[in-house]
């Protein structure tokens, strides 16, 4: 038997009385200004730091459900926030999602450094946070984390706590609506509908590093289990529900291009320390046959497509499986008849782990490919790691730098990636650096 204290339950009443007294007063203050969704002005801002286009999603989401209420609403990235915006808002939404171990995406680094600089108070702020993350990792949802802090440390006032998100998981994205209903002063706001997975077979499977000293690595080819192709672009992500566990997806960048006619992936065995496969790369290289259906959907990754870039020379650099969204890029470019491409690509030995070699060597005889750098650890003879390889041709890099080269770095971030910028920041200056990133013409898909 349940026993009520009426007393207790007399208390939540009021705070509960209380809280939805402040959401109407922040509703009516707001519904006194234009709901005109464009530019200009905006009663709130949602402010993402997105790598892969999910805070991002997230974002347009939330402003939709405002806008859809009659409040004026705007999306921005974080790296669009500058400091006066920031102390003259008085409602932001944040979305943040949280990079490699407790780090800002590239988006937010920029903005990461300015609010730890910041002096000035933020008082006028009212704010919230949904913090996205992977609770495998040891500093989960730090960013998020941080950036709540970091505003409350500067006066800023929270709507309501931090809502932490683990892996895209949906409690955490309902706690975030309900939020939402309250603030806009409505019960019925859409559901977010993501997009459907649809069924894929795969059409093929090669084992592409046998005996190699690294864990195996497959070439994947993927079709529709019915219908025609979905349209990408190259950068693209998919992501792949496995059977083991349907409500964790696992994100890997397309080697493809649309007009090839098929989805293609370069997929690295994990193993886990107790020897078991990784529920995603498990299935894939081993558990499913070519009856199989996989669980599927194409992602639109906006930071790392070519967009403005599509016509600058191109310098692509990336280790290990990353060479697969290099090749997507490589793939679309050469067929378009772009051919001011330089790759810089690394891994373990060249006899065993040169990933596309052929085709990359082909591209290189037939003047495709500009020009070609390569770095195997375990060989003995050249440069050991791609961020060698690239000190080696700092000069070089000047150069297409300043022919207005685009940079598209993809593979790991420990090491590769890390090693890589601190080598970009010695050969062009920390300010350079900043200002390609700020142009868009240094990006990134590392993980």
């Amino acid at each position: 038997m349940i026993t009520i204290d009426p007393v207790r339950w007399a208390g939540a009443a009021l705070l509960l009385s209380s809280y939805a007294g402040m959401c109407l007063a922040v509703v009516c203050a707001v519904r006194k200004r234009s709901a005109d969704a464009g530019g200009g002005e905006a009663d709130w801002l949602v402010a993402h730091a997105s790598q892969t286009g999910t805070g991002e999603y997230l974002a347009q989401q939330t402003a939709d459900t405002l806008r859809a209420a009659g409040l004026a609403a705007r999306s921005i990235s974080v790296e669009d926030l500058d400091d006066a915006t920031l102390r003259s808002a008085t409602r932001i939404l944040f979305i943040a999602s949280t990079y490699g171990e407790g780090d800002p995406p590239d988006s937010g680094a920029r903005f990461a450094s300015r609010l730890a600089r910041a002096t000035a108070q933020l008082s006028q702020l009212h704010f919230g946070v949904m913090a996205l993350g992977d609770s495998t990792y040891s500093n989960y949802c730090g960013f998020g984390r941080w950036l709540d802090q970091a505003l409350q440390a500067r006066g800023a006032q929270p709507l309501f706590g931090r809502i932490e998100v683990d892996r895209g998981a949906g409690p955490g994205i309902a706690e975030w609506q309900h939020h939402l209903s309250h603030l806009a002063g409505t019960a019925d706001a859409p559901d977010w509908v993501a997009p459907a997975y649809e069924p894929w077979r795969i059409a093929e499977r090669k084992l592409v590093n046998p005996g190699s000293a690294g864990a195996p690595v497959f070439h994947l080819s993927l079709v529709p289990a019915a219908g025609a192709l979905p349209a990408w672009e190259a950068g693209d992500l998919v992501q792949l529900s496995p059977p083991s566990d349907p409500d964790y997806p696992r994100e890997y960048s397309i080697a493809s291009a649309a007009a090839d006619g098929r989805l293609d992936l370069l997929v690295r065995l994990h193993v886990r320390d107790d020897g078991s496969d990784g529920a995603a790369s498990g299935w894939l290289c081993q558990g499913a046959t070519a009856q199989d259906t996989l669980a599927l959907r194409v992602r639109p990754h906006t930071r790392f497509r070519l967009g403005a870039n599509a016509t600058r020379p191109l310098i692509l650099i990336g280790n290990g499986t990353g060479i697969a969204g290099l090749r997507a890029h490589l793939r679309a470019r050469i067929a378009n008849g772009d051919t001011r491409n330089w790759l810089l690509f690394g891994e373990r030995n060249e006899a065993r782990d040169f990933f596309f070699r052929q085709e990359i060597e082909t591209w290189r005889r037939e003047g495709s490919l500009e020009c070609l750098v390569l770095a195997f650890s375990r060989d003995h003879a050249g440069p050991r790691y791609v961020q060698d390889a690239l000190s080696l041709h700092a000069e070089q890099l000047r150069t297409w730098v300043e022919q207005d080269a685009a940079i598209y770095v993809c593979g790991s971030l420990q090491g590769m990636a890390s090693g890589v910028h601190q080598v970009l920041v010695d050969a062009l200056g920390a300010a350079a650096v900043e200002a390609l990133e700020a142009e868009g013409r240094y990006r990134r898909d590392v993980y």
